[in-house]
């Protein structure tokens, strides 16, 4: 007879690991399918962690480089030991993928090692062996989605995984791709010494993101020495041994010309992995875009197997994968948790850092819902200034009957940091009000958030 479990959640990443620890956490028999020889899936592997690591290091590198004298600090010419560089991301990763494992232990989550395929209805089959279940979670991530003409070999045309490996600065990376992995990407390898060129099929920088910040950002990119081909495609990419040569058109369609580079990153965006895990044959349903398809509770339209994260529909977030597996847990034991989809933030890492909760301009426009837009620069932060880190603002959308805060927009220092109190906002149906009325310390760089709640409810005190 198989060994039994009361959950087998496939994929250790995210959303995967957070699932397994909470359903143990709630007394289930819980066992996690992981191929990788480390825990963490994609993010603490060769996504999320590995890339912080190397932007942090990287705007260390540049601001010793450019901006210490500004402080007055000398500290001479500034070297790059880029190998150095590289063993510090790997024990950071390291560092993060043991943490995942001794949670597994502490929590009695049992990890089996291997691929898993979902044999039949409650059975699960990884490395030979078949494990019965009664709930299967597919937490199994996403890959990066590929290009026609564009053949990755992860030394010269890179996804994600090879640009995060790269054993020299090249002299022209070009970043296919205007999203958020390419501009982070991109940021790191032109901070280290790059001439970056981004192309992007489509008008601007970050598509679905607020327009004015996409404009903003833009500019401030191209001043740090990023170069924008907006409205082109690449329609081919060979690489040879001394780098790739391109073909570019203009999206609209037009004659071709050839650019060179030395490395290439296809960054256009992720696509859920879900290749061998036999859901054709369980004849588990998918969506137009080739996600499982889920109800409200995460289920599939096969009973006892469900999916979280990049596999079902929703941003590509890890944060978002975490939540549905804490909640799915929760779920399968029983409890009513809930995920208030307009409150899960998204941010861009670079510097400054882009983030973003809630609803744009551009979507309550669309839907005709009559609003209050709050904006206050970090030029008028103290802190800001106090940090050099002026560019920027921060944007509170509220209903202008209500004043109930609907979105929020945010381009400057520790956006990603910042966000999270809007977001808090938005969960508990706050108003501007609300924000503006609450306390913050000063100096910080909270009070450009209070002070954009104020614009959007009154008035600004600080403009």
């Amino acid at each position: 007879m198989p060994e039994t479990f009361d959950v087998i959640v496939i994929g250790a990443g995210p959303g995967g690991y957070v699932c397994a620890i909470r359903a143990a956490q709630l007394g289930m028999k819980v066992a996690c399918v992981e191929k990788r020889e480390t825990l963490g899936g994609t993010c603490l592997n060769i996504g999320c962690i590995p890339s912080k690591a190397l932007l942090h290091s990287s705007e260390v590198f540049e601001e010793a480089g450019k901006h210490f004298a500004e402080h007055g600090i000398g500290v001479g010419q500034v070297t790059l030991d880029l190998a150095r560089m590289q063993a510090r991301k790997a024990e950071v990763v390291s560092a993060n993928v043991k943490g995942v494992e001794f949670l597994f232990r502490k929590n009695k989550v049992t990890w089996l090692k291997g691929e898993g395929r979902i044999a039949a209805p409650g059975v699960v089959h990884v490395a030979g062996t078949d494990y019965a279940a009664k709930h299967i979670v597919i937490a199994t991530g996403s890959e990066s989605t590929p290009l026609k003409g564009v053949e990755v070999d992860e030394k010269r045309i890179v996804t994600s995984t090879g640009a995060l490996e790269l054993d020299a600065v090249p002299g022209h990376l070009v970043v296919i791709g205007g999203g958020v992995i390419g501009l982070e990407l991109g940021s790191v390898w032109r901070r280290l010494g790059a001439k970056v060129t981004v192309i992007e099929f489509l008008d601007g920088i970050l598509p679905g993101m607020d327009g004015e910040v996409r404009k903003q950002f833009e500019r401030i990119l191209a001043k740090q020495g990023m170069t924008f081909r907006l409205k082109s495609k690449v329609t081919r990419a060979v690489a040879d041994e001394a780098g790739v040569t391109l073909s570019v058109e203009p999206a609209a369609g037009g004659a071709a010309e050839e650019m060179r580079a030395d490395v290439v990153l296809l960054a256009i965006g992720r696509r859920p992995h879900l290749a061998g895990l036999g859901l054709e044959a369980l004849g588990v349903a998918l969506d137009e875009r080739g996600r499982v398809k889920t109800d409200a509770h995460f289920a599939t339209n096969v009973p006892g197997i469900y999916a979280i994260g990049d596999a079902i529909a929703g941003p590509m977030l890890a944060h978002k994968a975490e939540d549905e597996g804490y909640a799915l847990a929760e779920m399968l034991a029983g409890q009513k948790p809930h995920i208030n989809y307009d409150a899960i933030p998204g941010v861009v890492y670079t510097w400054p850092e882009v983030a973003a909760v809630g609803a744009t301009e551009e979507a309550l426009n669309a839907a005709g819902t009559a609003y209050k837009a709050g904006k206050f620069p970090f030029m008028a932060n103290g802190r800001a200034r106090a940090m050099g880190a002026t560019d920027g603002f921060v944007k509170v959308l509220a209903d202008k009957a209500t004043d109930k805060v609907l979105g929020a927009h945010i381009i400057g220092p520790d956006a990603g940091t910042l966000i999270a109190e809007i977001a808090m906002a938005i969960e508990f149906g706050a108003s501007a009000e609300d924000i503006a009325r609450v306390s913050h310390a000063h100096p910080s760089l909270n009070e450009a958030v209070k002070e954009a709640a104020m614009a959007a409810w009154d008035k600004p005190l600080h403009i």
